[in-house]
């Protein structure tokens, strides 16, 4: 349902060759813009404004390298609608085998490129309740121990992390069996404590979306998994609901929560939700959505920390709709998204 364990590929299959190639390219040509590409030669891509969005463009990203096929082969058109996915920062979905090492890839990449690393927590055990994204962690304290990794791969450097998309809210709609919670509840609070050692971490913990469950049932359970000591929590992970929709909805939330702020997953969310096909699976690769509004930390409200994309548009939700497994990059779908998106 969600992204995909990539790293500097972000890690995948390139991994090894982005951290040989980090000093020399992978991550830009040393001069802060991220215009240097892992062959040595031009990125497809650079680096957006600081002043508009601080967070890194990964140069060598599943969309930035499907550009640079499109352009290879010729088909203008098409670079051009993926471009517009490529040149945005999105989240780095940080792989269950060596996260300090992935994580550590990334920061250093974001950091020699003057930008902020966003990463995304996904591996909590039991994830995602046996369904599309099934996996995690094989038990508590390996996930400590996979958490603490990422921690020691961000070091001092600047990133903010989204803790755990749908972790929490599938405590409050009992997809995850009661059996599992306290030990859930622990991990997550334990995450944030753990993360918020490292001096330029922000941590958000995941909540949901608008139209899933409501901010009279998720206070209580925000707190018991350590709203206090995060920086906020993030809306919309992967999800359609309008920006408005989810601004209205936070700022409810955010009142029951200590006025924390909050960030809004705007990567495809343009043509707000799909209303057609199963209820169950509205969610899920859905036709016709667009992207959202560009990524950024200038809202206009103080309470809206970010529109960032942190699901990865062009990455399949899951093997429904004619879409391959869940993170799998879908280039007929990002070119849906770019299509349609205004």
């Amino acid at each position: 349902m969600y992204g995909s364990y990539t790293g500097l590929r972000s890690a995948g299959t390139a991994a090894a060759v982005c951290a040989a190639l980090l000093l020399t390219g992978c991550s830009g040509d040393g001069d802060g813009d991220g215009d240097g590409g892992t062959d040595g030669g031009p990125a497809v891509v650079g680096q957006q404004s600081k002043a508009k969005d601080p967070y890194w463009v990964n140069p060598d990203g599943t969309a930035a390298r499907q550009v640079a096929t499109y352009e290879k082969d010729g088909d203008q058109e098409k670079a051009g609608l993926i471009r517009k996915i490529a040149e945005q920062p999105v989240g780095e979905w940080i792989g269950p085998d060596d996260p300090e090492g992935e994580v550590r890839r990334v920061t250093e990449a974001a950091a020699k490129a003057d930008r902020y690393a966003l990463l995304v927590l996904y591996n909590i055990p039991h994830r995602d309740c046996g369904q599309f994204s099934k996996g995690g962690a094989a038990d508590a304290g390996a996930y400590r121990a996979w958490v603490d990794g990422v921690a020691k791969g961000i070091g001092d450097r600047q990133a903010t992390v989204i803790l755990e998309p749908d972790a929490l809210l599938h405590l409050v709609d009992g997809c995850t069996p009661q059996e599992h919670h306290d030990e859930r509840y622990a991990l997550l609070k334990g995450a944030i404590e753990r993360l918020k050692k490292q001096p330029a971490t922000k941590v958000y913990v995941d909540a949901g979306n608008a139209g899933w469950q409501s901010p009279e049932t998720l206070h209580e359970p925000l707190w018991r998994a350590g709203i206090e000591k995060a920086d906020g929590f993030s809306l919309n992970v992967s999800n359609f609901r309008t920006t408005a929709v989810s601004t209205e909805f936070g700022k409810k939330l955010s009142v029951k929560v200590g006025d924390k702020p909050f960030v809004i997953d705007t990567s495809r969310n343009g043509n707000g939700p799909y209303e057609g096909g199963d209820p169950a699976e509205t969610w899920c690769n859905p036709p016709g959505r667009a992207l959202g509004e560009p990524p950024t930390t200038t809202t206009g409200d103080d309470t809206v920390d970010a529109y960032l994309w942190i699901k990865r548009p062009g990455e399949s939700d899951g093997d429904c709709k004619g879409g391959p497994k869940a993170g799998e990059w879908w280039p007929e779908y990002a070119l849906g998204l770019a299509r349609a998106t205004k």
